[in-house]
């Protein structure tokens, strides 16, 4: 659906250019959250919004999201390995806010 366009490829490029934004953070702190925690809230809140703003959606459609979600994450995984599991700071807060957001744009343009 999103993971083999144009747009997804440009969007893990624009990850790519940031990444020195996860450049030296530290272990996380207990209680603090992660960059993989943050990741997936963001994506989960942005793909519960495309579904909510596309009730004609079938079963197998929304299964479908859910599966290029899914890869997404796993891509990011890949991307970010290294990080995964530090605490997020601010500005990577607010980086993979809008880095969830474009994915969101990406699959509103899809059933659109």
């Amino acid at each position: 659906m999103v993971t083999d366009t144009d747009g997804y490829i440009q969007i893990i490029e624009y990850l790519t250019e940031h990444l020195s934004l996860f450049e030296n953070s530290t272990d996380a702190e207990f209680g603090a959250d992660t960059v993989m925690q943050v990741i997936e809230q963001e994506l989960s809140e942005q793909i519960i919004m495309v579904c909510g703003q596309n009730e004609q959606l079938s079963f197998n459609q929304r299964n479908t999201i859910i599966r290029e979600v899914d890869a997404i994450v796993s891509d990011l995984e890949e991307i970010l390995s290294g990080v995964f599991n530090n605490p997020v700071s601010n500005e990577q807060l607010s980086f993979l806010k809008e880095f969830a957001l474009l994915i969101k744009n990406l699959f509103d343009s899809e059933l659109h």
